[in-house]
């Protein structure tokens, strides 16, 4: 595939995972404005409360996202799942730029605001795993975890694309301002990125087709294809558990377990995410160099081995050991994400690539991966161990260092096509 036609791919695929990464980051980052524009008034912690937990409903769609944008894929292609997925991401972003407050709608609001968090939940379930088959279909077989690590790398993009967006506008606009309708503009400017996802995918081929089945994807990967979905699910579970404790809750743990300042902490976790780009890229490439198998066993051998170690460092009172704690965890962590897309597509037949990637990867990373913050604080608190979080990795480590010796290796197999 020529240089500029592969550029487009990985723009087309990667742009969906940036704008649902930008909605992660900024309903974060303006999750106390949220909570107080749609809930009533009396109690502001329940307020906040109320705002994460219909983030986490939205979260807990995924599977059922993955199912559905998953079977359009192998049903009627990849292009056509990806401009379902990018719209039902884009335009509910939108809406909650626009939704009136409690104060106008009394109690739809937030019941409104739920079924919007729902359809991007639905979206986020499809728009990743089918984004990244989409892309490494169409790669030179001998980068195909390269290509796919670009897509990843969208991910990473969103969220700091969300934070600087954040930032930005708390370094211009008064803190009444932003509170009132400030934070509302993140949420309306996701529209352009949604619209420009769906020009960059109006213009990408098609991956080629072979003839498509009659009968339903997903009855087909849950009726004869158990075996190859757990495998899928346990081989994510590193993947969730590492992403989700070392960038999402780390900030958190940080402050509690260090007595680290807020600013201080999304400093060290921002530069460890910047980090996190070349480790990926670089791995990646090292994966389609000499295979899968080694590269992920090396990576999940490492999270195992280097967890209490490296929480012992991110123990320490001196910031640059703290960052060197982290960026132990990002060299474990962005190596196995470096490599495990291609594996995923490379293992799992066309036809139903698409449904049953969706479903293993998202009911890991949606069950696994969404709660693990929850769990590693009710640890830490439980247990008075706050290194206890390593414990949660090094399990999550086990248990994808098997999953991968499940797998064979794959990385010059020949893709069936779609």
């Amino acid at each position: 595939m020529a240089v500029s036609n592969t550029r487009r791919v990985v723009a087309a695929g990667a742009i969906g995972n940036v704008l649902e990464w930008y909605d992660f980051a900024v309903y974060g980052y303006f999750a106390t404005a949220i909570g107080r524009a749609f809930f009533p008034q009396e109690d502001s912690v329940a307020q906040v409360l109320a705002a994460f937990g219909i983030f986490a409903v939205g979260f807990l769609m995924r599977p059922v996202g993955g199912a559905v944008i998953g079977s359009i894929g192998d049903k009627f292609g990849r292009r056509t799942a990806l401009t379902v997925s990018v719209a039902a991401m884009a335009i509910p972003t939108f809406l909650v730029g626009i939704l009136p407050d409690y104060q106008v709608l009394g109690i739809a609001a937030p019941i409104i605001l739920t079924l919007l968090r729902m359809v991007q939940g639905l979206s986020v379930g499809g728009e990743y795993t089918t984004s990244i088959i989409f892309i490494i279909e169409q790669a030179p077989p001998n980068r195909r975890a390269l290509v796919g690590a670009m897509g990843c790398c969208g991910a990473v993009g969103g969220i700091l694309l969300g934070s600087a967006t954040g930032a930005l506008l708390a370094s211009v606009m008064s803190e009444q301002a932003l509170e009132s309708w400030g934070w509302r503009i993140p949420f309306i400017l996701g529209l352009v990125v949604g619209l420009a996802g769906v020009v960059l995918r109006r213009h990408v081929n098609e991956t080629p087709k072979s003839a498509r089945k009659e009968s339903s994807p997903l009855l087909e990967t849950v009726r004869n294809h158990g075996p190859l979905l757990a495998r899928l699910a346990a081989l994510s579970v590193f993947n969730s558990v590492g992403f989700y404790l070392m960038f999402v809750y780390i900030v958190s743990w940080l402050q509690f377990a260090d007595g680290i300042a807020p600013a201080r902490a999304l400093e060290i976790n921002s530069f460890s995410m910047i980090v996190l780009l070349p480790v990926m890229i670089l791995m990646s490439w090292l994966s389609d160099r000499y295979g899968r198998r080694p590269i992920m066993l090396a990576a999940a051998a490492l999270g195992f081995v280097g967890a209490l170690p490296f929480f012992w460092l991110m123990h320490q009172p001196a910031p640059e050991i703290i960052l060197l704690g982290q960026l132990g965890f990002v060299l474990s962590v962005g190596t196995f994400i470096g490599a495990q897309p291609a594996l995923m597509v490379e293992a799992v037949p066309a036809e139903i690539r698409c449904t049953a990637i969706a479903l293993g990867y998202n009911v890991t990373l949606g069950i696994v991966g969404g709660l693990s913050p929850l769990a590693a604080t009710w640890l830490v608190h439980r247990t008075a161990n706050n290194y206890s979080p390593a414990f949660m990795i090094m399990a999550a480590a086990a248990i994808s260092f098997v999953a991968i010796l499940k797998f064979g290796e794959t990385y010059r197999v020949k893709l069936e096509p779609a």
